[in-house]
């Protein structure tokens, strides 16, 4: 029997098969677009057992649940390559909202900081210490949405070290090590470093290549928000191509930027390094967010040697106006740092803040430091400096829209909202309630930048090999069924700098392994999300 003859056989006995059972679900009629790139199509998608099982003209197929997608875009669920915590699911799944209603299904959380390992006191409070025990709270609580954890290289230095300017000793190193091991065998993805933020900025390069190395062992890899992202760009990418060297890892750079109206030329140069390493057989993938301010908490516009002490020092130094003035000067002259302040033009009208409950300036939350201090009458290095008492976030517009669409044309890119749930405390920047849809009204309506088949292959497939879960990402028969429906003729951002929380809009369903979580723009209750575990998992 010729070939074509058993496969004309085989696929009419997949369509006879397809349409005589039941399915747990049925989406019909949509316009899919399966995550790989390929041009989009009519068709249907059926769904049992938490899986994609068939997708063609299923007419005659029944199902306990049938959606109609006529009008909709169908696409696999979009990941969020930096999600930051799932933690806050375990009290409260509706913490996901602002993330389910942009089409997100899987999060990678973490970032220097992760929510294991815990010290003693914070197990006490928090309900678990190991990296393997989270992953239990969070299953056992149940989750609106998946999520992938890398252990922060921030975190086990912190549990070791503490926060001060100081190298680890050899004993020390191999706690951190030991750490590390724990995490992986639970099932963490990799090692993540914040390297802006003190302690981790007193982290050598040794250092971190030592922890990575454990991560490697295991089949993880380096995810890194990298040591510079302005005036030393360049080089804070070749560190982390070292360290992916050395560790024998792949290499994920967070949120890409090239910070500063004077380095905005590099981002060329940054993504033909990237380009370089990739085509001589290292593995390297960034993540963005479509907006030009970035967003770190405000201490991060002082010099990082003035948290050589840790932050309660540092607190302390604050209320000197001896040392405010120095600060002042480095800020306003000092060059060879990440100065966030020379970043955004040394113009507080281009620094945004928020989180400022509790602050003397409450009532100006979104608004930038020039703004308030005209409101209160007040010299703006004062308003700063009172602001850097607080746990205040600082929104510094620093990059370019040119070199945003840059670095999203590149087919080694993912998104980011950089915010996670809405609890996390990071929500108040308007990606996190915005990011993707942005991505889909802005930059692919709006600007034609991508394709709609490319945004959402950078969304989903792209991300998906990146966090290692290569059971979903794309549409197709035997993979999880993360799925969004959304209308592409109103899908919009609404969250501002002003308003962070407005959900977005044209999210119509929102499926995670099967089942539906958001149904027009509602979240249903369900949490059937997991805890999708990396390569070095033990069980």
């Amino acid at each position: 029997m010729k070939v074509s003859t058993l496969l004309l056989l085989s696929f009419l006995t997949f369509s006879w098969l397809s349409e005589a059972q039941t399915y747990d679900l049925l989406i019909k009629n949509g316009r899919i677009v399966d995550g790989t790139g390929s041009p989009w199509y009519t068709g249907d998608i059926a769904i049992k057992d938490n899986k994609i099982v068939a997708i063609g003209k299923l007419s005659n197929a029944s199902a306990t649940k049938s959606i109609d997608a006529t009008g909709l875009i169908v696409a696999p669920g979009f990941i969020d390559m930096m999600g930051q915590s799932a933690a806050s699911f375990i009290k409260d799944p509706n913490t996901a909202l602002n993330l389910l209603t942009q089409g997100i299904t899987t999060i990678n959380a973490g970032e220097g900081g992760s929510d294991a390992p815990l010290s003693d006191e914070e197990a006490k409070t928090a309900g678990w210490k190991t990296m393997r025990q989270y992953f239990t709270k969070l299953e056992t609580a149940g989750m609106p949405m998946n999520m992938v954890q890398t252990v922060g290289h921030t975190q086990v230095r912190y549990l070791v070290i503490g926060d001060k300017d100081r190298q680890a000793t050899p004993k020390e190193l191999d706690t951190m090590r030991g750490m590390v091991q724990e995490a992986m065998e639970a099932g963490a993805i990799g090692l993540s470093t914040s390297l802006i933020y003190p302690p981790a900025i007193y982290g050598s390069e040794e250092e971190i290549a030592e922890l990575a190395k454990v991560a490697g062992k295991y089949g993880g890899r380096y995810f890194t928000h990298m040591r510079n992202e302005g005036d030393r760009l360049i080089e804070a990418i070749d560190e982390a191509l070292r360290i992916g060297k050395a560790a024998g890892t792949p290499v994920h750079i967070f949120h890409l930027k090239a910070a500063g109206q004077g380095n905005w030329g590099k981002m060329d140069m940054a993504i033909a390094r990237i380009k370089e390493a990739r085509a001589n057989g290292q593995e390297v993938g960034v993540d963005i967010y479509p907006y030009i301010n970035n967003g770190l908490g405000i201490r991060a516009l002082l010099h990082p040697r003035h948290a050589a002490d840790g932050q309660d020092a540092l607190l302390e130094k604050l209320k000197d106006p001896k040392v405010r003035a120095v600060m002042r000067e480095e800020m306003e002259t000092l060059a060879g740092w990440e100065n966030w302040f020379a970043h955004a033009g040394k113009n507080w009208d281009r620094i945004v803040v928020a989180h400022l409950e509790g602050t003397p300036y409450a009532t100006h939350n979104g608004s930038t430091i020039g703004a308030i201090s005209k409101a209160e009458k007040k010299l703006p290095w004062d308003v700063f400096f009172d602001l850097t008492m607080y746990e205040v976030f600082a929104m510094p517009q620093t990059m370019s829209e040119v070199n945003k669409m840059k670095a999203m044309r590149e087919e080694f890119t993912s998104f980011d909202t950089d915010a996670g749930p809405a609890a996390t405390g990071y929500a108040v920047h308007p990606r996190g309630y915005g990011a993707f849809p942005r991505v889909l009204s802005h930059y692919v309506k709006g600007l034609g930048v991508l394709s709609l088949e490319g945004a959402i292959h950078r969304m989903s497939a792209v991300a998906a090999n990146e966090i290692m879960a290569y059971d979903r990402g794309t549409l197709a028969p035997g993979l999880a069924a993360d799925i969004v429906l959304f209308d592409f003729n109103t899908i919009e951002d609404r969250a501002t700098f002003g308003s962070p929380s407005n959900l977005s809009e044209g999210v119509k369903w929102v499926i995670v392994n099967g089942e539906v979580v958001i149904e027009n723009n509602k979240y249903t209750g369900a949490k059937p999300g997991k805890v999708i575990r990396g390569p070095g998992y033990k069980p």
